[in-house]
Order: structure tokens, then sequence, then C-alpha cells
């Protein structure tokens, strides 16, 4: 290859990659994997070094992307750069040397400087571009383990990493019926949280905070060591990274135990970061123009596996996006079988040339997604359907934001319809069982269903519904069973199942709650009304008054209300008895109907309920009070009480 034709490929490179990172940090969007970024990155620094040239806008000379936002700017007393970094120990030996260094997961989330002055935060800035970032103080107050107030008087500035946990990601995503809306992954989720101009709503994403350095803090002996300064900084009540000491002889060791840990760890990580112990050895080296030299980070060695691709399954949501899925032959990855993937959007596969029988190279991204890593055959480009597969209606490729994404534009599409109605039974909503997604297919392409209403007159049809496969006389008398219990159900249950995007059954319980029960204010409520709701935001109150601005949509529930058996809500004395207490149910329950059941009457006064026992839990409910599970063992630990559900009752019927 001539210079020339390497520069040429340099200039491509840069420009790929530059299209990647803005998609990836600015639209959370995805349009190449992390993978074939990292391969696309290497080959341009190796190009680089080759023919020591190195283009104005290189990503290996240039921290991160402009800030965009109305938030207030501010530029870093000194830049902060990123890491150098390898997926070879070998590479962390020779770093290490005769030094001894602190390992810590490198989190994936949005990295933060916070200054504390006189024992109070003074200050919280983004990363932004490595030079400049966003003033987020007000945002960074209500992160969830953040201490406001601590012991040190003096100027303290460290940095960490803003972060949302899977288990909370997963729990917002279930809230965002709008499959399109929905976020990839709980970065993206996090950097727009944190970058809010209202923390109301960074409050309610549970941003959480871990520290990682010490930059300045005067007047205190650390005695030259990082580890000193971790521990201090835990003693100040910040959650530091979890890290430890190590050096050459047990640096495999360590990092064997982190990769051991990543598939249960519930913080987004995607590698592991070293740094020297010695502080005044590590400033000494001081740094390049892009990396400091005292840290280095490792990055997982992906599992990597050949296999064929068999299929590319187009899966519709109820907004009419068409997803593309890659199905191939099953392998084995990181433990577990795997045999399909998504591949996002159609910029994606056209950068794969995926074509049905292609040999490619699968992984799971940080251990856990998997992921196409590279197409070995590029065959071209599979076909894109100009027809729905479920309705048969035309197809069009629309640009959202850098990506190319295939839409259904049928407004009849029984998908669309399909997804709203598999929500409407759900269980979190109306909770009707034997109508599955395929079987509400059947019913709405014969005709049955045509809203909401429609699932209650089921027993119109009921000789066509016995003839039907996969259903007879028994099946067919539990649906309507099911059917007939869901007829006594709540208001918020009822607006949830609706589907509204981006209303949630815990916004549904918000909106309920504050407007009285009033179903007749809540169909011609004003925005503004709704935004004066703590929690509620521009853009669920948005949602929430062009749904039933559509008088569709209005007549459709007047006629869902006459199938439906509201109770009367009265005004309840211990309202608030919970607040702010946090509880985890684990075990079987008796008193209620199930653990949501359970969890509902604890959010109906004010308390909340987590997943996992932390230091912030309150109460754990478990009925095996001496039962040795792991957050039985853990409430113990910690010295919280365990409550049977007899217990918990009586401690309510108090208060």
């Amino acid at each position: 290859m001539s210079i020339e034709t390497k520069k040429q490929r340099m200039e491509k490179l840069v420009k790929m990659l530059n299209q990647a990172a803005k998609a990836y940090y600015q639209d959370a969007a995805e349009i190449m994997s992390n993978y074939e970024y990292d391969a696309l990155y290497d080959e341009l620094e190796n190009l680089e070094k080759e023919l020591g040239l190195t283009l104005s806008d290189s990503p290996t000379v240039r921290v991160g992307y402009e800030v965009l936002s109305e938030l207030p700017k501010e530029r870093h007393e000194s830049p902060m750069l990123s890491l150098d970094k390898t997926k070879e120990i070998e590479s962390l030996k020779e770093f290490l040397g005769n030094q001894k260094a602190l390992i810590s997961w490198k989190l994936d989330g949005l990295t933060i400087v916070l200054t504390y002055r006189d024992g109070e935060l003074y200050k919280a800035v983004t990363r932004g571009n490595g030079e400049v970032g966003e003033v987020i103080t007000n945002n960074a107050k209500v992160f969830k383990n953040l201490p406001l107030k601590i012991a040190y008087k003096g100027e303290l500035i460290l940095r960490g990493e803003a972060v949302i946990r899977y288990e909370d990601f997963e729990t917002i995503n279930e809230e965002i019926e709008d499959a399109a809306a929905k976020y990839k992954n709980p970065r993206n989720l996090c950097s727009g949280s944190v970058r809010q101009l209202n923390n109301e709503i960074t409050a309610k994403r549970n941003v959480r905070f871990y520290a990682f350095s010490l930059v300045k803090a005067e007047e205190v002996d650390f005695e030259n060591s990082r580890k000193k300064q971790f521990e201090w900084l835990a003693g100040q009540g910040f959650e530091v990274v979890e890290h430890y000491i190590t050096d050459v002889n047990d640096i495999e060791e360590r990092v064997a135990y982190f990769a051991g840990q990543i598939e249960h760890f519930d913080v987004p990580s995607d590698g592991l970061v070293l740094v020297y112990d010695d502080i005044v050895y590590g400033q000494s080296l001081g740094r390049t123009s892009k990396f400091p030299r005292d840290s280095f980070a490792f990055k997982w060695a992906d599992e990597i596996r050949e296999t064929t691709l068999t299929q590319i399954e187009w899966s519709p949501s109820r907004t009419g996006l068409i997803n593309p899925v890659a199905i191939f032959e099953p392998v084995e990855l990181e433990g577990t079988t795997v045999s399909r993937a998504s591949v996002h959007n159609i910029s994606i596969m056209e950068e794969l040339e995926l074509g049905i029988g292609d040999k490619i190279e699968v992984y799971k991204a940080n251990m856990i997604i998997p992921q196409i890593a590279e197409n070995l055959t590029r065959s071209g480009m599979c076909k894109i359907p100009e027809n729905c597969p479920v309705c048969g209606g035309d197809t069009q490729v629309k640009q959202v934001a850098n990506a190319k994404a295939l839409y259904c534009i049928n407004p009849q599409c029984q998908a669309k319809h399909v997804k709203a109605f598999t929500l409407f039974v759900s269980r979190d909503a109306m909770n009707i069982d034997g109508l599955s997604e395929a079987t509400l297919e059947k019913f709405i392409v014969s005709g049955f269903i045509k809203e909401y209403a429609d699932i209650f007159h089921l027993d119109h049809y009921e000789e066509e519904i016995k003839t039907m496969e996969g259903f007879g006389e028994k099946s067919y008398n539990n649906l309507q069973k099911s059917i007939e219990a869901a007829r006594n159900t709540t208001l918020p249950k009822l607006i949830y199942a609706l589907g509204i995007a981006n209303i949630g059954l815990a916004n549904a319980k918000m909106i309920c709650k504050e407007l009285k029960y009033d179903i007749e204010r809540m169909m011609y409520v004003t925005e503004e009304e709704l935004c004066e709701i703590s929690g509620i935001g521009e853009v669920i109150a948005k949602s929430f008054v062009e749904y039933f601005r559509n008088p569709v949509h209005v007549e459709q529930f007047k006629r869902l209300l006459l199938e439906v058996r509201l109770p009367e809500v009265k005004e309840d004395e211990n309202a608030g008895s919970l607040q702010d207490m946090s509880f985890v149910i684990t075990g079987s329950v008796h008193h209620f109907a199930n653990r949501s059941e359970l969890k509902e009457f604890i959010e109906s006064k004010g308390g909340k309920v987590t997943g996992s026992v932390t230091g912030k839990t309150k109460y754990l409910i478990n009925n095996d009070t001496e039962s040795s599970s792991s957050k039985n063992k853990k409430a113990k630990e910690l010295g919280i009480p365990i409550l049977s559900e007899e217990m918990f009752l009586e401690m309510v019927k108090e208060k």
C-alpha cells in the first residue's frame, strides 16, 4: 500500500470514528459495535505511528466532543485526559515493573469533577471534551449516594463516575413503551440524566457516584499513597470504586477476580484501571499529549466465536420500528449459549455487509450483551424487506439521528396493535392470563379485537375461538374467568394499560393521586397542571395531554370504563406512614396475592421497594426470618431488621 493510499485510509478512518463517537456521545445512538470501533481505532493509531502523521481531527489526539447543551460551561483547571489502554495482561506487567498499583473497575458512565469547600458541595462539572465541561451542581445534589456535607473543611477536589445500575436501567426502560425511545444502554441513560436542566428528572433516575481519583485536599497527609487517599475519601462518606493493591506477582489473579465478578456486577463497567500507588513516582512521569503516564486501562479481551448467520429476523414494534436481529448457529460465549444478537439498525447491517450464510464472529460486549464483532465473508447486504412481515404494508428506511432505521408506515399495522394490546393485558396492567402476543395477533387478524373494550366481549366469538388451534373448551373458559377477574382493577393500572408514551405505572399512580382520581379532570388536564406534580416533567405531561386530545382515544377510554369496576378511593389515614422508608421483599408472601401487591401497598403509604439490600434499606420483609439466604445474611451484617408479613402489618397498624 502506497503512502498516499495509507493517508487516504487514515482520512476515512478519522471520518468513520468521529461519526461513530458523535452518534454515541451526543445522539445516544450506535452506528458500529464497540469491537469494530476499537479495531478501527487501533488501525488508525498504527498508521499514525508508521507515517509519523496525525490528522488535526484525529480521535487519537482529541478527547471527546464539544458539549452542546444549555447548561453553563466551565474550563477545567487542568485537562482531563483519557487513559492508554490494552487487552493484554503482559502490558499491565510491563506498566507495573517493580511498582505497586491500585487496580479497580473502569466504570462506564459519565466522569464528574466535584469540588467541596467548607465541608459542603460547592461545584460539580462534567468531563465534557476534557478541557471544557458542563456545570451540573444542582443535579449532583440529587445523586443517590453523594454526601452534600463532609467533615473535611478545606478545599477538596475529586473525580469519579456517575452511573446508573443495570437494575435501575431495566426498571426505567420497562416504563418506556415506545421501543424506539428505549435507552440502548445505561451509559446513554446516565449521560442524559446527569445533564438534565430539571434535577427532578435526575433524582428519579437513581444516579450514583463512585469516586476514583483525589485531585486535591489541602493539609492532609496521605503518606504518598493512592490507597490512603481512597481510604480517606471513604471515611468522608464517598462510595469509592472497588479497588485492591496489586503488583506483577498477583496481577493475573486480580484480573481473574474482576472477570469472575463482571457477570453479576450491577454497575456498568468496560474494563479495569491501574494507577501507581506511589503518588510522587506517578506524578514524576508526567503525561503525553493525550494520556497520563501514571495510569493504564485494561479492556476485557473479548471471547470471540465463529459461527454462521442463518437468518435476519425483522422484529416489528408498536411504534412501527422494525428491528433487525441476527440469528446464527448457537455458540458458547462466557459460559452461556447464544444464538441471536441485535444488529440495532440498518447502518450497522450495511457496515457489516451481512448476508445469509456468512461466517461471522460474535462476542459479548463487556462480557454481557451478544454482538457481532466481524463478518468474515461479507457476501453483501441482506435484502431489506419492502413489506412489513406482519401486515404486508409498505416499509420505509428513515434517518434517525446518525443511523438508518426501518419502519412500517401502515398506520393500521396489526403489529402496532399487537404490541399495544400485549401491554394492556400484562401483569402490571390488566393482568389477563391466556392472551399471549401470538393469541392476540390471531384475534386481531380475525377481527375479534379492534379496541381495548372488545377484549371484554370475546364471548361473542365463543365458537370461533374454541375451534382455533391451541384452544378448546377448557382454555376458552379459563380465558373468560381471567377476563372477568380483570374487570376489578384500579385507575392507575387502567391508565398504564392504555400504553401512553412515557407513562409507566409509577407515573400513572402519581397522576391519579394528585388529580384525586377524578376521571373527568384527568381527560382534560393541561400540561401546566401536570408539570406542577412532583416527578412529572414536560415530556410526560405532553404525552399524557396529547393522548387525551385525540377524540378517538377519549371515546375508546369511555367505552372501556363501562367494562371495568374501579374501587372508591378513600383518604387513607395511614397514607405516608412509610414515607422515605426503603424496603426489600424476598421469599413467598401469604397475606398478599403476590410480592407486586405488597410492593403497591408499601408505595401507597409513601415507602419504596428496591431489589437489593444496602445500607439505606430500612427493613427486609421475609416470612422466613431465620433463612440463610444472601439477603438475610446481608441484612444481618448491616443490622437491618427482618420482618415477617405479620410483623410488618402490625408495624403499619401502629403508625
